[in-house]
């Protein structure tokens, strides 16, 4: 029974492996530029906010901003990256507001650092959480992903379509008159890429690195509910500024769920004020 178990995954994992192998035949035939083997990639994340005030007010409705948006930076130079926000961005407080009603919250991750290397499949992450900051090693995991003959052009660079999706466990919570109650979510995020092998390595933006045989230009989640552009693409960057980042305590990333939860159930047994349920994907 184990041994057929194991020959089945294994013929899955070989289906995988030629699926991709022939999307990357397929880019390689398009007309291609020169390869570019290390640089920048500027992508610009345009986030629409799931915000709920108690009482549906239509006057408070009308104050909350509809989406999000921020520009990071992506830098890569021999299968390594940096994933970071651009430091002239916006902070990660958003106040909004008027006729003396003014609300505050934080966006999460907004001054986290991502380090990956695709040789090793294992990405370094720099994470804030309640005002400390971990150090969170874990595997660079590959999404199912099924490559479509769809093609379009991205910044001047050939790209082909790609689809996939993953489950995303999130934390919803609400407040009304100091009481706080959180429940923990599972939504399935359908996902639309668009990657190019002009640029070497396998990179992307945010989460998406080390996933296809090419770099993610463009990705789209859940039918634009979070989007990832890039708008600009330099072949200059400092390799020397690409390494693993240091500052914080190292934690392995179910050591950072525990802590994680742990801040939330602190959350829930101190949270006060009026009631907001802020979800994004």
């Amino acid at each position: 029974m184990h041994n057929t178990k194991a020959i089945i995954a294994l013929a899955k994992q070989i289906l995988y492996m030629k699926k991709i192998m022939i999307a990357a035949v397929i880019l390689v035939s398009l007309p291609a530029l020169a390869q570019v083997k290390e640089g920048k990639i500027i992508y610009e994340r345009t986030m629409q906010l799931q915000i709920q005030i108690a009482d549906d007010n239509p006057a408070m409705r009308n104050m909350i901003p509809k989406e999000r948006k921020d520009k990071y930076e992506l830098s890569f130079s021999n299968n390594k990256s940096l994933w970071q926000r651009m430091e002239d961005e916006q902070g990660d407080e958003m106040n909004f507001g008027g006729d003396g009603a003014q609300i505050r919250f934080v966006m999460p991750g907004s001054d986290d650092i991502s380090f990956n290397n695709m040789d090793e499949m294992k990405k370094i992450d720099q994470r804030e959480l309640g005002g400390k900051i971990f150090i969170v090693t874990d595997s660079i995991r590959r999404l199912n992903w099924k490559v479509a003959g769809e093609t379009k052009t991205v910044l001047g660079h050939n790209c082909m379509k790609a689809t996939a999706q993953r489950t995303q466990e999130s934390m919803r919570m609400n407040m009304d008159n100091g009481n706080m109650t959180r429940q923990k979510v599972v939504d399935t995020l359908n996902i639309v890429a668009w990657f190019t092998n002009e640029i070497a390595g396998s990179l992307g933006p945010d989460i998406y690195q080390g996933q296809l045989p090419g770099t993610i230009l463009e990705i789209d989640i859940n039918n634009g509910r979070n989007t990832y552009r890039a708008v600009e693409i330099s072949e200059k960057t400092d390799a020397a500024k690409i390494k693993e980042p240091t500052k914080g305590k190292k934690v392995t990333a179910d050591e950072f769920a525990k802590e994680r939860e742990k801040l939330f159930s602190d959350m829930q047994q101190n949270g006060g004020g009026m009631r907001m349920n802020i979800r994004s994907n």
